[in-house]
């Protein structure tokens, strides 16, 4: 697989969902001056700011960062995972209610369910991670003379995302499919996400795949099918260059 090939797939993928996701769904209901329900409460997220690590120890982070760049490398075509953030945004994720999965059902049955299901596990995101990195690097160690993830050549890193794809490679404490699969969905995610949670930083992930952003007025670009759109992406904190 091609690093191109890699970056198109996801770049395609995202659009896709974008465009599925507006023609699905449900009809938009308007308020004025009330919230729509007695359930419902506003929520005001704080924009990610530095490049400190709220969850991340060095050694993951060493890990992170070379996966991502691996997953969404940098081309031709733009800036990889890497430089858009997102091994920050996996960081904060983590440290967050994400990572705690506050918002999970987990009190088990722990049975395995098919692959259909999404992920099946005891493990919050953020021991998930803190499993898996160390027990990948624990298997990198055995196979490669002693040398973590992220000291490995790119083919070889290549090739080990892909046997822990594929579930093939053993990992103590953690399955292989199941990490690599929650890894790639916040790659993704911290791609595409709005700047404001640390990822997709200059709106490299957008531009990419010509999505709008928070633009509050598209009216004008609504029946122009299949033409560009030329106007830079907006995001919920608006723009570096607007004052």
């Amino acid at each position: 697989m091609t690093r191109i090939t890699r970056r198109q797939f996801i770049a395609t993928g995202a659009l896709a969902s974008t465009v599925v996701g507006l023609n699905a769904g449900t009809r938009a209901e308007f308020y004025s001056g009330a919230m729509p329900g007695s359930s419902v409460s506003p929520e005001h997220p704080e924009a990610v700011t530095g490049n400190n690590f709220l969850f991340l120890d060095r050694d993951e982070a060493d890990f992170v960062e070379a996966a991502v760049a691996r997953l969404i490398p940098s081309d031709d075509l733009g800036p990889g995972a890497l430089e858009a953030g997102c091994v920050l945004f996996i960081d904060r994720q983590l440290a967050g209610p994400f990572g705690r999965a506050d918002h999970w059902y987990m009190q088990g049955p722990w049975a395995d369910g098919d692959e259909q299901q999404g992920m099946q596990s005891r493990m919050a995101p953020a021991e998930m991670y803190r499993t898996g990195v160390r027990a990948v690097n624990d298997y990198c160690r055995g196979q490669f003379g002693g040398k973590s993830f992220h000291e490995l050549a790119p083919e070889d890193q290549d090739r080990l995302l892909a046997s822990l794809e594929k579930g093939e490679a053993p990992l103590d404490g953690v399955k292989p499919k199941s990490f690599f699969a929650l890894l790639l969905q916040n790659t993704i995610e911290g791609f595409f996400a709005d700047p404001l949670y640390g990822g997709n930083r200059d709106m490299v992930g957008w531009k990419l795949i010509g999505f709008p952003g928070a633009r509050y007025d598209n009216r004008e670009f609504v029946d122009k099918h299949g033409a560009p759109y030329t106007l830079p992406p907006v995001g919920i904190m608006g723009r570096k260059d607007w004052s």
